[in-house]
């Protein structure tokens, strides 16, 4: 037994400090959880003279990670630097030197994951990355724990607060995507360079955490479709309401048939479900188990606090493992290593869906049946169509056409399109969005079961 549990950290940045933070205010009730204190010992950082909104001893900072991982009397190293390198080489060189490390890094762990985890049970040290999705939600510890019993179906939700906010913002007020994504930035929703946040990648990074934690399988980033939001339109977004929808930014990941979907696209959901209800900068997260039905995680999804709670929780539960004489009790990635199995991957047109598809086109008798018939040829039979009436006395622009599909086979939709693209009454290429919807069962409509 410890008479304390001493932490390393590595990045004093915006969730770093926010660590440091709750640790001191909630130093008492820390203790009396856990039993012996949990202090920062050391903390690293490239900038140590910046002054920061929480005090810290002088002499506890450094500018060399390695004064921490080679510190004898550190138990944790705690990674909060960001970024694939040198952040690996600092984690795996803790891992080596027998620390149990936290992170809030999902680039990372998307990236290289299985390397530092295979390493982690090697050297039997404890990994804790709670924050690395959901902010302060604990998604990653109820997949590992909470649902240990349960064969699930479906992970999916809105998992980045800045694209969510976007959307609310062009779905609310009818703003442009350039003025909101701007806005956001201004009030620090979205970073100065936000291409991971609107190209859909931050939400990749996080669901091939979720997905590999739920299902027993490595998901190589790369093989996750990802499409951001950067194509959505207020026009899009208002045939979305009219026809009783809102548009969402969705991680996907389904399990059927001995094989994994693994998705990120703008899609349209029912307005009456909750989450399509969920705004702003939150985040929400369903989890569909075959014994437990649906359960949603709902909380904010970023920022000082609230990621900082995430990560303090695994500090806890790691030095909790130490006072215990005991490590690597829940298997770093839910499933015993020996147990994990690679799964197929179905790439995007493999996929089932119904579809949104809007078309610009002349104003001439024929095109919705030319159209229609294309689709139709390719086994896409459609469900409601909009077409927009002539306005004024030119239709040199041409006028819109909208249809809402039943559910269809990806590649059918795509072969469908490249023909339609070239016809010369479209105007400019077709708009596709995905629709998720769910059944009677509680399960999204396009889980095969």
């Amino acid at each position: 037994m410890k008479d304390r549990i001493r932490v390393g950290l590595i990045g004093f940045g915006t969730v770093g400090t926010g660590v440091v933070r709750i640790l001191s205010k909630e130093k008492d009730l820390i203790t009396r959880r856990l039993g012996v204190p949990l202090t920062i010992a050391q903390i690293a950082d490239r900038d140590i003279t910046r002054k920061r909104d929480i005090a810290v001893p002088p002499d506890i900072l450094t500018t060399d990670p390695q004064r921490l991982i080679q510190n004898p009397d550190i138990d944790i190293i705690l990674e909060l630097m960001g970024g694939i390198e040198p952040a690996r080489d600092f984690i795996l060189n803790a891992i080596y030197n027998k620390k149990h490390v936290v992170t809030a890094n999902k680039a990372l762990l998307a990236a290289h994951g299985e390397e530092i985890f295979d390493a982690a049970c090697k050297e039997n040290v404890d990994v804790g990355f709670e924050a690395s999705v959901g902010g302060g939600i604990p998604i990653i510890r109820a997949i590992k724990e909470g649902f240990s019993g349960e064969n699930i179906s479906a992970v999916f939700g809105i998992v980045n607060g800045t694209s969510n906010y976007i959307l609310t913002q062009m779905s609310e007020k009818g703003r442009e995507f350039l003025d909101v994504l701007k806005e956001a930035q201004t009030l620090g929703y979205a970073e100065a360079d936000p291409t991971l946040d609107v190209s859909g990648g931050d939400s990749a990074h996080k669901l091939a955490i979720l997905a590999t934690l739920a299902y027993g399988t490595p998901v190589p980033i790369e093989e996750i479709y990802t499409e951001g939001i950067d194509h959505v339109t207020p026009l899009d977004i208002t045939f979305a309401e009219t026809l009783g929808y809102k548009i969402k930014l969705l991680a996907i990941a389904k399990h059927f048939d001995g094989k994994i979907e693994a998705r990120v696209h703008p899609t349209m959901i029912p307005k009456e479900e909750m989450l399509a209800q969920v705004n702003g900068v939150f985040n929400a997260i369903y989890i569909i188990g075959e014994s437990v039905g649906e359960s949603l995680f709902y909380g904010r999804g970023a920022g000082s606090m609230p990621t900082g709670s995430a990560v303090v929780s695994d500090l806890i539960d790691i030095a909790r493992n130490i006072q215990n004489g005991t490590n690597t009790r829940v298997p770093h990635l839910a499933y015993l290593p020996k147990t994990r199995t690679r799964l197929p991957i179905c790439p995007i047109t493999a996929i089932d869906s119904s579809y949104y598809l809007r078309f610009r086109v002349g104003d001439r008798p024929g095109v919705l049946s030319e159209i229609s018939g294309v689709l139709g040829r390719h086994n896409i039979s459609i469900a409601s169509v909009i077409q927009e009436g002539r306005k004024g006395s030119s239709s040199g622009d041409g006028v819109l056409l909208v249809m809402m599909t039943h559910q269809a086979k990806e590649a059918d939709i795509q072969a469908a399109l490249s023909r339609i693209n070239q016809s010369p009454f479209v105007f400019e290429p077709a708009v596709l969005i995905r629709v998720e919807e769910k059944n009677n069962n509680g399960l999204t409509r396009n889980i095969r079961t």
